[in-house]
């Protein structure tokens, strides 16, 4: 799917304009791509035009939601289909994605880019093949790239995630000349497909996987047991674990998961919010 290149809008960014507007400007300058760059939009009384393109001004947008130009009117990046999948704009630029209303990445107290640079650094990327499982919004991935990773294959189950892919710029383009070809974007499930993965052909691998209430076969014994299975001796996992339940039932989600993966074969280690994991 190819990537979007038109104006990402926000309630405060609509009112932004409007604002310029009505104050008698003839332009207005600012971020049009969630952060990712800085352009001019010119002002007229009943439209805007950015790119060479010529836009209405959108009206009561909602809060907490992103905006596209979908080729009749602004519409919301969200998508139902028995779940309600919706990219949220962040302080940081880079946005998170919430499933029914759960935010699947941490934006309060940092960019989710970088808490993803800070766990991808755990497996030391350069050079290596990655295996990310899980793959969401490609933070994961686009750390890898930066930090000069050789290959990267990316597994994404949810066809309305990767669709929220082409929608932010945030999210890395595996077609994109700077990409170079090294991330391989795969529309699976990885809990299937890593069955078709060769045994020690990954040099690291990254895991975030949804709540075990919504994904529980990719923390069961059965997955570790395959993810030691395809990583190389002496290899680098990060799980991402959180904390989840700990307050309401007492559960240790990261306990259980090093002890997992110890059995799998792994020397484990409780890091940062999750379990980083050595192959034996």
């Amino acid at each position: 799917m190819s990537h979007y290149s038109g104006p990402l809008l926000t309630r405060d960014l609509a009112q932004a304009l409007l604002a310029a507007r009505d104050a008698g400007a003839d332009a207005w300058t600012g971020s049009l791509d969630l952060g990712r760059s800085r352009g001019e939009a010119t002002l007229e009384t009943d439209a805007w035009r950015w790119r060479d393109e010529r836009y209405p001004y959108p009206q009561k947008l909602k809060d907490r939601t992103i905006y596209y130009w979908d080729g009749d009117e602004f519409a919301p990046v969200s998508r139902f289909s028995g779940s309600l999948i919706k990219l949220v704009p962040s302080e940081w630029g880079a946005p998170t994605f919430e499933i029914d209303g759960i935010k699947m990445l941490p934006t309060s107290k940092e960019s989710p880019i970088d808490d993803a640079r800070r766990k991808v650094a755990l497996v030391e990327p350069r050079g290596k093949v990655v295996l990310d499982t899980c793959g969401g919004l490609g933070y994961f991935a686009a750390c890898c790239v930066e930090a000069g990773v050789a290959r990267i294959d990316s597994f994404e189950k949810n066809p309305d995630v990767l669709w929220l892919r082409t929608l932010n710029p945030w999210s890395p383009d595996p077609d994109a000349p700077a990409i170079g070809g090294r991330l391989q974007l795969v529309h699976a499930d990885v809990s299937e497909a890593i069955a078709q993965i060769a045994d020690a052909s990954v040099d690291a691998v990254l895991h975030d996987p949804p709540r075990f209430g919504i994904a529980g076969e990719l923390y069961s014994q059965a997955f570790y047991d395959q993810l030691a299975r395809v990583l190389r001796p002496g290899g680098r996992l990060f799980h991402y674990t959180g904390t989840p339940n700990k307050l309401t039932s007492g559960r240790d989600v990261p306990r259980e998961v090093h002890k997992r993966l110890e059995k799998a074969g792994f020397k484990a280690q409780l890091a940062l919010d999750g379990v980083l994991a050595t192959r034996r």
